[in-house]
């Protein structure tokens, strides 16, 4: 079992920037990649991914706007997270994150993100 904690969304003007936080913990030796999508879970886009080699890749619409990162493992948890930078109301949504280990998908309850001024 992964457990995953986000924190960090809110309310920001367009051209503003946002970091959100994820918290993984549990038995984080089994996760392969680890990432940010929005959108519901069934049906999510993937704004950044990174494997457990260091590979990175993100959803076309970032653009070079966002840079995901990985700390740790430090006491049994990973910290991930994704910084936005010049936000447009089209970022609005709500961000999930993800760890994916051998055929299952762990997410965590998601953080609102919202681009308006």
């Amino acid at each position: 079992q992964v457990q995953l904690v986000e924190s960090g969304g809110g309310l920001v003007q367009p051209g503003g920037s946002l970091r959100l936080s994820c918290a993984v913990s549990g038995s984080i030796s089994s996760i392969f990649s680890m990432g940010w999508y929005r959108g519901p879970p069934n049906q999510a886009d993937l704004v950044a991914n990174i494997h457990k080699d260091g590979r990175v890749s993100y959803g076309d619409f970032v653009m070079g706007r966002f840079i995901i990162s990985r700390d740790g493992p430090a006491n049994s948890q990973y910290s991930l997270s994704l910084r936005m930078n010049n936000l447009t109301a089209e970022d609005t949504a709500v961000y999930h994150c993800n760890a994916f280990t051998a055929g299952t998908d762990y997410w965590g309850q998601g953080t609102q993100v919202t681009v308006s001024s």
